[in-house]
């Protein structure tokens, strides 16, 4: 039997095996099989170059067979320790697969081979990189009978787990993923290698949800861990990650999941789509499925903007038999205050408290509580802390703070510092949120001082409370922020040297300033009428590489504003443009105020570029404009300078008051200006009220006036639309009244003298030359038998300069 043995065993086995020395009188090659030549990883393993040829006599005066089957396995084992992984499965293949050898014999040569060498073989072999030679070895010997997971001891998961680390460092996902699914097929636990929220937040960073959720099946929990790596993609803002991993779910476990379900929802409000969870929720209705009341909770939370839709939630939730829990009452009180319905959120707090089954928490006391403060129900928010207290409850820091804020936006300064004193009696720790409204709320009331005294003293003494835990008095440092010190720089006025020392100290502590620093820093440089040290904030600002805003620029226009300097204001405003930033209305009415006199053509055409940017948009019309183009238009018949009157002051400029329409006739004007006086121009005055007309007809001769300045001349006739030709039931005496005051404005105001006619069938009847203002004007009668309309051409010189005609 010892000589059987003998011929299954591989060579390598003599290089360990005493034989003999005669057995080495000769030496033979090694041959291809036994020396794994082709390997491609080689040159992991040490093989011998040249051993012994197998003396069979030899071998055959050994012991006994066991003996030698023992020291085969024991040999083997000593391979694989050194490394040589596939030499020793090369040995135990030869052993078992050979048809001379017994079951029994088998069994015993594999009972003694020792699985700690293997493993030791095995963490060698994977410390040296080579993951491909160990997962291969795995695979071969799981198909020869051993049982990798019996291979894999704590020695062999340090290995791997330091190989893992490796491959998420390199960026090599797609062999991690492998490696894991390996080693979980082989039992492992892969738990141990990697923490599963870190890999998921890796995944999630590389927007890999197809592996995520392979990563995620490893694990039993692994429903857990698809709601997380959703969540994690919703935190991103990724929408397509979430929707992906969803269907990702959905085709690798089958059914619904109300778990994932309601993760999904809340992704996809994280990420602002508050359409797809309403596509998901009629999804299973569809299905017949009945979703629990987290999902009908995560459903109207993501829609609480919209109070009819949460009401449909709510109301459908009831119908389908289920039972409100208290934070569904919570997300209605909360859609209640978004829409700024008071009584219907006073009617679900009354239900409430009536209510046995559900009891309120402080999260109910709270909302309702911001309910009542931002309606400005001041006595009706401070009943609320009374409750919370009756209730037997502690208030927490939301309701602290929100009672705070209350008090901040409505500029009770001695009541916001009243109950921040009463937060820190009763224990409760303030974060930033909570002393910065107690500053913002000296600010807003002009007590600058006081907010300076408070920020001292903080610093100085922190903030003692006593803590119910330790059962003493602890003083918890107070640790400003960059809102902290923005809301004291708001303080300084026009003391730009302070706001400058408290950037500078906010720097020192650490703190980089953001763009609300710096904007407020630019206004208070604007304010000094600093137009210099304002300008080089602006530069620092961007310098620094805070990224600029519309607020940054608005602030920046408006300094440039106040310093009289319109064309910098004009020139920043055309930088946003470039920069793809969209002015707000206080951009676009810093801008119409560049101005306080229209002194050109161009001076308003600049202007009506901005208001007609600003229509756009949806912007309402700006009154401080009306009045300065009306300024502007007047100066057709007197300078500024020599106005009598302010124009807004007589009832003749009396707007319309529909902001639409004042819009509407400012566009006609844009319109003229923005044509310019060069080929055929017809002036509509259709729909537009006496004074309305009036502008528009006023800033045409503006404008032709100052071209008029420059030497240039109108060529072709001007043509002044008042109606449309045909009679109207009552509307033909609002369009007379218009046309009127059109004749007034030109024969007592500008001293033309006109004739009226039908300029379809008018004819020239005579000429009359009139004196007036050292000028000669020439106007040409014009008659007709119908209609009452005018057409002026007014000569100078021998040259037609301008021609009107007033058309029903």
């Amino acid at each position: 039997m010892a000589d059987v043995a003998a011929f299954a065993a591989s060579s390598l086995l003599l290089s360990y095996f005493p034989v003999h020395p005669a057995a080495f009188s000769r030496r033979k090659p090694l041959s291809p099989s036994s020396s794994h030549s082709n390997h491609k990883h080689s040159s992991l393993f040490h093989r011998s170059t040249a051993l012994p040829s197998v003396n069979h006599r030899a071998i055959s005066t050994s012991p006994s067979n066991s003996q030698t089957l023992k020291h085969y396995a024991c040999v083997a084992s000593k391979l694989a320790s050194s490394g040589r992984l596939h030499d020793f499965l090369k040995i135990v293949e030869d052993i078992i697969t050979s048809e001379t050898i017994t079951v029994s014999e088998r069994g015993h040569f594999m009972a003694h081979i020792e699985i700690n060498l293997v493993s030791e073989g095995i963490a060698s072999v994977t410390s040296r990189g080579g993951l491909d030679d160990v997962l291969s070895f795995l695979g071969r010997a799981e198909k020869l009978g051993i049982m990798p997971s019996n291979l894999l001891d704590c020695s062999v998961m340090k290995a791997f787990t330091a190989a893992c680390r490796s491959l998420v460092c390199q960026g090599n996902l797609e062999e991690l993923i492998r490696l894991l699914e390996t080693l979980s097929g082989y039992g492992a636990h892969v738990k141990q290698l990697l923490d599963p929220i870190d890999t998921i937040k890796v995944f999630v960073e590389e927007r890999k949800p197809d592996m995520a959720i392979r990563y995620s099946s490893l694990f039993s929990h692994h429903q857990l861990l698809v709601c997380s790596i959703i969540q994690e993609f919703g935190k991103k803002k990724d929408r397509w990650c979430v929707m992906r991993a969803y269907e990702a779910f959905t085709q690798k476990f089958h059914g619904t999941n109300m778990y994932v379900c309601r993760s999904l929802i809340d992704a996809c409000g994280l990420c602002g789509d508050f359409l797809e969870p309403r596509r998901i929720f009629e999804g299973l209705l569809a299905q017949n499925v009945t979703p629990n009341v987290y999902v009908f909770n995560s459903l109207m939370n993501v829609n609480n903007h919209d109070l009819s839709y949460t009401l449909d939630v709510y109301s459908h939730m009831q119908k389908l038999g289920v039972r409100a829990d208290i934070t569904s009452y919570n997300i209605v009180l909360k859609a209640c205050h978004n829409a700024k319905r008071v009584d219907l959120a006073q009617e679900v707090y009354k239900k409430l408290k009536q209510m046995t089954a559900v009891k309120m928490d402080i999260i109910t006391y709270s909302t309702m509580m911001k309910v009542f403060a931002d309606a400005k129900m001041w006595e009706m928010a401070f009943k609320i802390k009374d409750e919370i207290l009756l209730a037997g409850m502690k208030p927490n820091i939301v309701t602290w703070s929100t009672l705070i804020d209350a008090c901040a936006s409505a500029s009770m300064v001695d009541y916001a510092v009243q109950i921040f004193e009463e937060m820190l009696l009763s224990g409760c720790e303030p974060n930033a949120h909570c002393y910065n409204s107690v500053l913002y709320a000296c600010v807003q009331s002009s007590q600058y001082d006081r907010a300076f005294r408070f920020f001292n003293s903080w610093k100085d003494t922190g903030f003692s409370i006593f803590n119910s835990k330790r059962g003493c008095r602890v003083v918890i440092p107070f640790k400003p922020t960059v809102a902290t010190f923005n809301i004291l720089m708001q303080a300084c006025g026009t003391d730009h040297l302070r706001a400058t020392a408290m950037m500078d100290e906010m720097k020192n502590i650490g703190l980089s300033p953001n763009y609300i620093s710096w904007s407020v820093l630019i206004n208070i440089y604007g304010n000094s009428y600093n137009m210099k040290q304002a300008v080089q904030a602006f530069k620092a600002m961007r310098d620094t590489g805070v990224k600029l805003d519309v607020i940054a620029y608005t602030v920046a226009i408006k300094a440039c504003v106040q310093n009289r300097n319109p064309r910098l204001a004009f020139m920043l405003f055309d930088e946003m443009k470039r920069y793809q930033l969209q002015p707000n209305l206080v951009t676009y009415s810093t801008l119409l105020r560049a101005r306080s006199q229209y002194g050109s053509l161009y001076d308003v055409q600049q202007c009506l570029a901005v208001y007609q940017d600003m229509k756009k948009v949806g912007y309402s019309s700006n009154d401080y404009f009306l009045k300065n183009l009306i300024e502007w238009c007047e100066g057709v018949i007197c300078n500024g300078s020599q106005i009598s009157e302010e124009p807004n002051n007589d009832k003749r400029y009396k707007l319309n008051d529909g902001k639409e329409h004042n819009s509407l006739f400012l566009e006609k004007v844009a319109a003229h200006l923005h044509r310019g006086i060069g080929g055929n121009q017809a002036v509509d005055i259709k729909g537009l009220t006496k004074v309305e007309a009036r502008i528009v007809v006023l800033a045409v001769l503006r404008t032709i006036k100052e071209n008029y300045q420059q030497g240039t001349f109108i060529i072709d006739d001007m043509i002044i639309i008042s109606g449309t030709g045909e009679e109207q039931a009552g509307a033909s005496s609002n369009e007379f009244a218009v046309r009127q005051a059109i004749i007034r404005v030109l024969e007592d105001e500008l001293g033309l003298q006109v004739l009226i006619g039908h300029r379809s069938a008018a004819s020239v009847k005579d000429c009359t030359f009139v004196e007036k203002k050292r000028r000669r004007w020439a106007v040409h009668e014009i008659m007709n038998n119908s209609f009452q309309d005018v057409e002026v051409r007014i000569l100078k010189g021998g040259k037609k300069v301008l021609s009107w005609d007033l058309v029903k």
